[in-house]
């Protein structure tokens, strides 16, 4: 696309490094550069700061109807919705509305892996990386993980394999823009984000927008487990391969499954033992369908079936997602921020070593909490509630399912509440920070919730001496 001479409003910089590579790219590409952000300047410092060296005109705190109607492309931040009034004013004066990916799309010079899923897509995309690196050195991760694609685009030659996490707010501008990953996989399928798409029929429409653009030489990869991928797969021109922890009712070329403690693939119509319960480090079942995708990816892009074991040894996780912080006076203490969603926190819940006391609560997504809180009835014995929109449904839920005596407190200090799951005499245990409900209110976001119990955990022990 070219941009040099046009006026590019920049909807969003936000702090995560996507809108500041677009600005930084729009600017270097030639472009007039306007950013505007409901956020001020003392949130977006950092930001801010990062492109004091390019002639970028910032509004911060507001939109301006003007800016969107006098402008020739819209780069609109996945999080603002396409009903956004401000995108419309754009619309209908005829300018291109685009996200960063629909821009690096365009721009990459090399095929692209693209990971979706409701829960595992940064773990299976971070673990594809990880493999293809040790077999290319020269492999780009980038997307939904604070990592901007277009800053990557210098490094990217056309055969340099690239790997990006793909959220189902992106995916809806891709979809926009005719466009699909060459090679693709949707981890699962689960209730989320009801709060922006009010169904699950819509919700899972975006998602398939990751297979929806492909050809018959592209490749999807799903499992089929998941009832609703199963369903998605005839609309899918690509290459079908299915990926789990048991063997696929109909493998096809490229399949990977889990046969008991054994990770095989289908390769030239023959069966390939791949690698070994024993090579992996992750914990819980779910990890083990991450794993079989992130190497059915691998595979098509190339990597040797004998390199996937050496470098599946030496991976260790992800942070946020069930990330082990310390352990200091029969207290393990595991960040698992990232489970935004209830299903998530089943998954902690159900892998992570017992007894647990559980740290949850936070923002209403519109999901429901029955499975989560009969699966802590089980699992957890002790709960921690933090301050939110959904923690009081959350709550109402553990009481139904028989869990209410187990809930020590409802905190609107997140300190308060670790500090209380430290407090409790039941040792040894889990403390896990697995809250099950987005982050908006007492945080800037997930990381910044996780960083902050990393944050206060440590300040625990320096006090303990």
């Amino acid at each position: 696309m070219q941009l040099r001479g046009k006026k590019v409003v920049v909807m969003g910089l936000g702090v995560h490094g996507g809108g500041l590579g677009v600005a930084r790219y729009c600017a270097e590409q030639g472009a007039d550069v306007v950013v505007t952000d409901l956020r001020t300047a003392d949130v977006l410092g950092d930001s801010l700061a990062a492109l004091a060296d390019l002639p970028i005109t910032f509004v911060l705190g507001e939109h301006r109807e003007q800016d969107f109607a006098t402008c020739d492309i819209v780069v609109q931040n996945p999080a603002v919705p396409a009903s956004s009034p401000f995108v419309r004013i754009a619309r209908a004066a005829g300018a291109a509305i685009e996200m960063e990916m629909t821009l690096f799309f365009r721009a990459c010079p090399a095929p692209i892996i693209g990971v979706t899923g409701s829960k595992g897509k940064t773990t299976t995309a971070t673990l594809t990386a990880h493999l293809l690196t040790a077999w290319r050195a020269d492999t780009i991760l980038a997307g939904n993980m604070r990592i901007s694609a277009l800053a990557q685009l210098p490094l990217i030659g056309p055969d340099t394999p690239v790997i990006l996490e793909l959220s189902s707010f992106v995916l809806e501008g891709l979809g926009a823009a005719g466009l699909s990953p060459a090679i693709a996989a949707i981890t699962n399928i689960y209730p989320d984000h009801l709060d922006r798409y009010g169904t699950m029929e819509a919700y899972i429409a975006a998602k398939a927008e990751i297979g929806r653009y492909q050809n018959n030489h592209n490749t999807i990869v799903l499992t089929d487990t998941d009832d609703a991928l199963v369903r998605l797969a005839p609309a899918m021109p690509g290459l079908r391969v299915w990926t789990g922890v048991h063997a696929p009712r109909v493998p096809t070329e490229g399949s990977v499954w889990w046969d008991t403690d054994v990770l095989y693939a289908m390769l030239q119509g023959g069966t390939v033992a791949i690698a070994q319960r024993t090579d992996v480090q992750l914990a819980g079942t779910h990890n083990l369908a991450n794993i079989a995708t992130a190497v059915a990816l691998a595979l098509r892009a190339g990597m040797p079936h004998t390199a996937i074991a050496p470098a599946l040894r030496a991976f260790t996780g992800v942070e946020h997602r069930q990330e082990v912080v310390t352990t200091h006076d029969g207290h393990t203490f595991v960040n698992d921020t990232a489970a935004t969603m209830p299903d998530a926190a089943v998954a902690a819940l159900t892998s992570l070593p017992q007894p647990i006391i559980w740290i949850a609560g936070g923002a209403d997504k519109k999901l429901s909490f029955e499975c989560l809180a009969a699966t802590a009835a089980t699992h957890a014995q002790q709960i921690v509630l933090l301050q939110g929109t959904a923690t009081a449904l959350l709550h109402d839920a553990l009481v139904r399912h028989g869990a209410g005596d187990r809930i020590i407190g409802t905190f609107d200090s997140f300190e308060a509440g670790i500090r209380a799951a430290h407090a409790l005499p039941l040792r040894p245990a889990t403390i896990a920070l697995s809250p099950g409900c987005a982050s908006f209110g007492m945080f800037r976001n997930e990381f910044h919730r996780g960083e902050e119990f990393r944050r206060i955990v440590s300040q625990i022990i320096a006090e303990a001496g």
